[in-house]
């Protein structure tokens, strides 16, 4: 929005009406794109700005207000192809203040329109989207989303894949629950990497990452993306005997709902200060997206008392963090290759501090990305961190921009072998089809000894990189023949290190089909899809003869895949590595799945929480499952162990609250190298 508008109090009615018209068909569309679309535009505090000037105009023009104002209307319409839900008590959403004094101000409205002194229950605003479940006899039996307040979509099929959510309630209720549902900081960052390495376009934030995996049409789609949820509300309150907000909160956890351990019964201004600044440092650290604080009045009987506008109710408002952003310039624009050929520019920009770290990088994407934004070497930035995560440029301020400035124009060719860059059908990446590239190599054989793939203990990616550069590896086959003497010149490498990680190549040579078809880097393939591809078949040689349309037709596979595995295999580079792989001794056949009856993680349930460093949550529960655990997604007095990485949130203090045994990561890695 335009800084040198006129002060709301200084507007005429005729130029508070001109203005209107536009401000409410930009706000529509913003609106249009974050409820209905998951795509946003704008940040939230630009959307946040222009709608209190709409509301500050039409507050001081009352008589300029329209039924089709955004003002009057809840979030977004319930579209696509979803089934509609009509709520019997509408879905509202909250009203914001952006300022401690604001929320003073609005506390001390509301305590003068009341008897007896308000006592207030405060919560994290969690940046997910609003999620009904309507449980009869204490079966789950729907799930929707808010939609336009009165209609939302019915998402019943889709709810049933999230873990947290209980299906069977240990109390016959039939009662409706309200909250939050949320993708976690760890699984937003795996998701936008996958779809980035696909060629496909990121979501914005965490937030539009959980909506559109709610909203989806598949629900085993869903089920992929790891959401998560915090339930907080419960609109027929009576039928629990409750009378608070904290008790409310507390009933749901007894019923088997998670529900976030961070909310706080506040009786003064001084104590929801306190709150405030507490979660304002901590944000930053939560394993989850919060955008602000959410204050509810915590006796329930003054909730209806207080009652509704037409779009919020009277008895909660919502503190908004102010947007954290630093202005920097761009000196440079770098283009690397990934693993499947995606090329992907980087802004290099003057070192800023951000957030708590120095930001000195950020993605951008892919070349529609950078159009849109209209970024060039030399231009002046502004820069925040979407999801409070990755760092990402909100906008050039193109005030600043350098009069001798030209449109950056993107490369046509791959930056390390020199081949033709192209445009895949429906990706918006560029990518390099050279399968030799060697930056695709070098990228290829860390994932070829990941956990999940080869599983070569020891041969992380430094390691690769100094026999990459020392030219000792140039694919995936030399890491067979590595030897004794030259693994010995390695920096930091004695008698020992080179002992353990001959030993652990050579027993990735006897690994069953999947990982090595896994570990061989083909698109879209994943360890699941591996998993059906080399059974079906039951070795490579098999798969490698197979048609298109023989590896589509695998239940569970698809034609995207099909077509991926049939093009790579018919390269006539892949087809000289693969002989090399069988010169070196690498199993080709499928060993079939072997069940795990002994051993110490055999029927444990363990829950994993916070950031692990060494690997991936992926990576850490696959090997656990594979070893007979079971991995879950909640703390409770079931659960055997807690593994704990760096900035563990409640899950830790529940654990330790139950006197569930936690360990760090260093221990479960170590415990990890002794299994083996």
């Amino acid at each position: 929005m335009n800084e040198e508008q006129v002060p709301v109090s200084e507007l005429t009615e005729a130029a508070a009406k001109a203005e209107l018209g536009p401000l409410r068909q930009q706000l529509t569309q913003w609106g249009k794109e974050y409820y209905e679309q998951d795509q946003p535009s704008v940040e939230d505090y630009v959307y946040d700005r222009a709608y209190q000037r709409l509301v500050q105009i039409e507050n001081r023009f009352p008589q300029l207000v329209t039924p089709d104002s955004p003002t009057q209307r809840v979030g977004g319409q319930a579209a696509g192809q979803l089934a509609k839900v009509n709520h019997e008590i509408p879905m509202l959403s909250m009203g914001d203040v952006f300022s401690l004094e604001e929320l003073a101000d609005f506390n001390t409205r509301q305590q003068a329109s009341l008897a007896d002194h308000v006592e207030y229950n405060l919560e994290l605003k969690i940046d997910g989207l609003s999620l009904s479940l309507v449980y009869e006899n204490g079966k789950l039996v729907q799930g929707s989303t808010r939609g336009n307040g009165q209609i939302g979509e019915d998402v019943t099929a889709n709810v049933m894949t999230i873990k947290d959510i209980p299906k069977q309630l240990p109390e016959p209720l039939s009662l409706e629950f309200r909250g939050e549902c949320y993708m976690p900081k760890e699984a937003f960052l795996a998701l936008n990497q996958q779809r980035e390495a696909e060629g496909l376009p990121i979501f914005a934030n965490p937030r539009n990452a959980a909506a559109g995996s709610l909203r989806q049409l598949d629900p085993k789609i869903t089920k992929q993306r790891q959401l998560a949820t915090f339930m907080y509300y419960v609109p027929n309150f009576q039928a629990l005997g409750i009378t608070t907000q904290a008790e409310a909160l507390k009933r749901m956890r007894e019923l088997g709902f998670q529900v976030n351990e961070n909310s706080l019964v506040a009786k003064d201004e001084s104590a929801i200060n306190d709150y405030i600044a507490e979660y304002t440092a901590k944000r930053d650290d939560l394993p989850y997206g919060i955008d602000g604080i959410v204050e509810k009045v915590n006796d329930l009987a003054t909730q209806v008392e207080l009652g509704n506008t037409v779009k919020v109710p009277r008895w909660e408002i919502a503190y908004k963090f102010p947007p954290e952003e630093a202005a920097t310039v761009v000196r440079e624009i770098e283009w690397t290759v990934g693993r499947t050929g995606n090329v992907t520019p980087t802004a290099v920009m003057d070192p800023v501090k951000l957030a708590g770290t120095t930001v000195s990088r950020a993605s951008l994407h892919n070349p529609d990305y950078l159009a849109e934004k209209e970024i060039r070497i030399g231009d002046t930035v502004l820069l925040h961190k979407a999801g409070d995560i990755i760092p990402e440029i909100s906008r050039v301020i193109m005030e600043k921009r350098p009069t001798e400035s030209e449109p950056y124009v993107v490369p046509t060719t791959c930056p390390v072998c020199g081949s033709k860059l192209v445009h895949l059908e429906d990706e918006v990446a560029l990518r390099c089809v050279n399968p030799m590239c060697p930056a695709q190599i070098k990228e290829g054989l860390a994932h070829f000894a990941s956990r999940n793939a080869m599983n070569i203990d020891g041969l992380g990616p430094k390691i690769i990189a100094t026999l990459w550069e020392k030219q000792m590896v140039k694919n995936v086959a030399d890491l067979y023949r590595l030897n004794h003497d030259e693994l010995l010149t390695l920096p930091k490498f004695g008698e020992k290190s080179v002992q353990n990680l001959l030993t652990a190549i050579d027993n990735s040579r006897h690994n069953s089909v999947e990982r090595l078809l896994f570990g061989l880097g083909i698109r879209h393939v994943g360890a699941k899809g591996a998993q059906l591809i080399a059974e079906h078949f039951g070795n490579l040689t098999a798969v490698m003869a197979a048609s298109e349309a023989e590896i589509a037709a695998i239940p569970g596979v698809g034609a995207i895949i099909g077509n991926s595995v049939a093009t790579y295999f018919a390269n006539d580079d892949v087809q000289a590595l693969i002989d090399q792989l069988a010169t070196v001794g690498v199993n080709f056949e499928y060993k079939g799945t072997q069940l795990v009856t002994e051993g110490q993680w055999v029927g444990k349930r363990v829950v994993l929480t916070g950031k692990l460093n060494a690997f991936t949550r992926g990576e850490a529960t696959a090997w656990l499952e594979a070893h007979g655990a079971t991995v879950t997604g909640s703390v409770s007095k079931k659960t055997d162990l807690l593994i704990a990485g760096e900035k563990a949130g409640s899950k830790l203090t529940k654990a330790n609250d139950l006197q569930v045994p936690v360990w760090d990561e260093q221990r479960f890695d170590q415990a990890m190298k002794e299994e083996n």
